[in-house]
C-alpha cells in the first residue's frame, strides 16, 4: 500500500540493511512515522552552504568549501551565524519505489537551529529519490543561539514513503467529517490551514522573541536554562504583533489540530504573499499527535522569522497549513501514547532545554 512507512516497516528496512550504521541503531530512534538521525564525530566549518550536484559526491565537493574541521567527541560549540557540515552515522540503500524526506526535529526548530539533510548527487536539501545508496550529512546553521553538540545527538529525522498518498481537499473534508482534525470549522485549501493566536484565553502572553546576545546552549541539558536569559516575552492586548526584520519568534496556532492514527502530516509555509515572514522549520506531525485520550487536539507551535520589512501580524491570520498523508499501515506505537513525547497536548511552549 502507498503511504508513509510506519515504525514496523522502518525496523524491517533496518533488518534488511537499507538503513544501516556502524553503531547499532537504538530502538528509541524509531518514531511512529520517522527515524531519528545521529550526528557523527566531526564537523566541518564551511564558508558557504552547498549541494553536491548531479553526479558528484559531498566528499568530492567539500574541499572547495571547508575552512577547518572540528572533533565533536568531547563536545564542541557550533557558533551562531556559521555553517557546518556533519557526517551522520546512518547510511541509506533505499529500495526501488521508496523515497525519503527529512526535517528538523521539534526541539531543533524551536532553537532556530537550521538543520538540513545533504546527500551525494543532491540537487535539493532534505529530499532523497528512490534507490539512493550513499552517506548522509547534516548541514547545521545556528541562527539565534550558539549550541554545544556531541556525537550521537539527533537534530533531524527521516520519513520514508512508498508512492504518493497526499490527501486532496475533498479527502480532507471527508476525513474531518469522520474524525475531526481541528476544533471548529476547518479552513481547507491545499491542506488544513491554521492561524496565529494573539488573543490567548488566559493572560496576555502570546509568544517569545529570541534575544540577540546569549550564552551557549548544551542540547543535552533538558530544563536546564532559564528562558528569560534567552527569550523576551511578548504580550499584547490588541491582538496584533509587529515582527522585526531578522528576528526569530515562537508563537502558537489558534487551532488545536489532531492527526488520526492512520495519517501523518507535514507543516508547510503558507503563500509568500501573505506577508514578510516565514513559518516553517520543524515540520513532521506523527500519527496520534493531539488525538485520542491525549485529548481534543494540540496547538501547533509556530517558528517564525521576519524577512525584509517590519510586518504587523494579526490575531487569526492564516500563516501555514498541514498537508496530510496516508500511512502505508498504522504504526505499532502512536505519538503521545506508546512513546514519551515532550510536546503532546502542548500550547505555547519553548524547546525542552528551557524551564
Amino acid at each position: 500500500m502507498n503511504g508513509v512507512l510506519p515504525d514496523r516497516a522502518l525496523r524491517e528496512l533496518i533488518d534488511a540493511g537499507a538503513i544501516r550504521a556502524p553503531i547499532d541503531l537504538s530502538p528509541d530512534q524509531i518514531q511512529p512515522a520517522s527515524i531519528d538521525l545521529r550526528l557523527g564525530t566531526t564537523a566541518s566549518r564551511l564558508r558557504a552552504s552547498f549541494l553536491a550536484g548531479r553526479g558528484r559526491s559531498v566528499a568530492e565537493r567539500l574541499p572547495d568549501f571547508e575552512m577547518h574541521r572540528m572533533d565533536l567527541s568531547q563536545g564542541a560549540v557550533l557558533e551562531k551565524g556559521c555553517v557546518y557540515l556533519v557526517p551522520l552515522v546512518e547510511r541509506l540503500s533505499l529500495p526501488k519505489g521508496i523515497e525519503a524526506v527529512a526535517n528538523a526535529k521539534s526541539s531543533t526548530g524551536r532553537l532556530d537551529l537550521l538543520t538540513r539533510l545533504v546527500t551525494d548527487d543532491g540537487t535539493e536539501f532534505d529530499r532523497l529519490p528512490d534507490g539512493y545508496d550513499g552517506p548522509l550529512y547534516a548541514e547545521i546553521c545556528p541562527r539565534s543561539f550558539s549550541v554545544l553538540v556531541r556525537p550521537g545527538m539527533r537534530l533531524n529525522q527521516l520519513r520514508l514513503r512508498r508512492g504518493q498518498a497526499v490527501l486532496d481537499d475533498a479527502e480532507l473534508v471527508a476525513l474531518h467529517g469522520a474524525d475531526p482534525l481541528v476544533d471548529g470549522a476547518p479552513l481547507i485549501d491545499q491542506g488544513l490551514g491554521f492561524s496565529v493566536d494573539l488573543r490567548p484565553a488566559a493572560g496576555d502572553l502570546v509568544g517569545y522573541r529570541a534575544r540577540p546576545h546569549t550564552g551557549v546552549i548544551d542540547l543535552d541539558r533538558v530544563g536546564a536554562y532559564d528562558a528569560r536569559d534567552f527569550w523576551d516575552e511578548l504580550r499584547t492586548g490588541d491582538g496584533r504583533l509587529i515582527l522585526d526584520p531578522g528576528a526569530f519568534y515562537i508563537l502558537v496556532s489558534r487551532e488545536a489540530v489532531a492527526i488520526p492514527p492512520d495519517y501523518a502530516a507535514e507543516m508547510s509555509p503558507y503563500l509568500a504573499m501573505v506577508g514578510e515572514f516565514r513559518v516553517h522549520y520543524a515540520g513532521f506531525f506523527d500519527p496520534g499527535f493531539g488525538h485520542g485520550s491525549a485529548g481534543r487536539g494540540a496547538r501547533g507551535v509556530l517558528e517564525v522569522r521576519c524577512h525584509e520589512a517590519p510586518f504587523a501580524l494579526e490575531h487569526g491570520q492564516v500563516v501555514g497549513r498541514l498537508v496530510y498523508e496516508r500511512m502505508a499501515a498504522r504504526p505499532d506505537r502512536l505519538y503521545g501514547a506508546g512513546i514519551a513525547s515532550n510536546y503532546q497536548g502542548q500550547g505555547l511552549k519553548l524547546a525542552k532545554q528551557f524551564r
